[in-house]
């Protein structure tokens, strides 16, 4: 059976200043030019999903300012329900994103409506978790409103992934909560206590996430692959597709909304991580976010041709 999606998180206007290279403390360069992109990490990862053809509807708050709208239509253009985004008094989510030459990128939140998306605010939503859904959560909401989503996507039997980012020491006693934790690997260290610099490190921060009581992890590490590990399939790497990047934007939500619609349709997790892996590969290689995200037949030709 296909799974539906919910997504519980953010939505962002970017703000794109492209540089030669990133200015040092105290230093002003010039810029090489400005783009604006719907963006956010709930609403990339709902886009990403949604774009390989699955049931996704978004919840979270946009403001009252002139992005909000603009980040709700760009949404439903892309196939995501949007009936459960509340509009609230103030300015939207915007992320402050410059990307240099090498296509690193250095990304300012400030977190407008996101911040004000409380438990409250769930609460009063006529949200639909159940056995056949999976609820997808990062961390750019509150975390009591994220904690909350996880309690109530238990209590209803649908399936947990968490990409605790940006990254943030979660108590491990919530980890049984989650079905499938999402992580690169600052976020792996800031969780585990492991640092990242290798395969063999991400494979002992791995084992200390199911140690403390992890169902499932998969640790992403950039263009050398991911890594993936449970109590019954064991741990196993797979590779990144190798490409030229041009933008690095939503990669990883890229990744993980792929991973999810693949994983609920009946995909292996081998081929789930291989589907994914392509989809983020393809977005590099494109600016923007959401605007840069591949759909299903895009994904599948590029795996058919690498």
């Amino acid at each position: 059976m296909m799974r539906k999606i919910v997504v519980v998180g953010s939505m962002n206007m970017d703000i794109v200043n492209r540089v030669e290279r990133h200015p040092m403390p105290g230093e002003t360069i010039s810029g090489k030019g400005v783009s604006y992109y719907t963006g956010g990490k709930g609403a990339n990862q709902a886009v990403a999903a949604a774009q390989s053809q699955v049931h996704v509807s978004m919840v979270g708050a946009i403001g009252k300012d002139a992005f909000g709208a603009e980040l709700k239509s760009a949404l439903a253009l892309k196939d995501v329900h949007t009936d459960w985004i509340k509009e609230m008094e103030g300015t939207s989510g915007i992320a402050f994103i410059t990307v240099d030459d090498l296509a690193e990128n250095i990304i300012i939140l400030a977190e407008g409506a996101n911040g004000a998306f409380s438990p409250e605010e769930l609460t009063l939503m006529p949200v639909v978790f159940d056995k056949d859904t999976t609820v997808l959560l990062q961390n750019e909401i509150p975390w009591e409103t994220n904690l909350l989503a996880m309690n109530l996507a238990r209590q209803a039997g649908s399936r947990v992934i968490f990409n605790p980012a940006p990254a943030l020491k979660i108590p491990t006693d919530i980890l049984p909560l989650i079905d499938l934790l999402i992580l690169n690997e600052k976020e792996a260290e800031a969780i585990s206590g492991v640092q990242i610099s290798n395969q063999a490190d991400a494979q002992t921060a791995v084992e200390k996430l199911l140690d403390a009581g992890g169902n499932s992890v998969i640790i992403t590490l950039g263009d050398k692959g991911s890594l993936y590990a449970d109590r019954v399939e064991g741990m196993f790497f797979s590779p990144a597709y190798k490409v030229k990047p041009v933008d690095t934007t939503a990669a990883g939500d890229t990744f993980i909304g792929a991973y999810a619609a693949a994983s609920g349709t009946g995909m292996t997790v081998s081929q789930s991580l291989q589907y994914a892996s392509a989809a983020a590969a393809i977005v590099v290689t494109r600016e923007g976010a959401q605007s840069s995200i591949p759909t299903k037949a895009e994904i599948l030709t590029f795996i058919d041709n690498n």
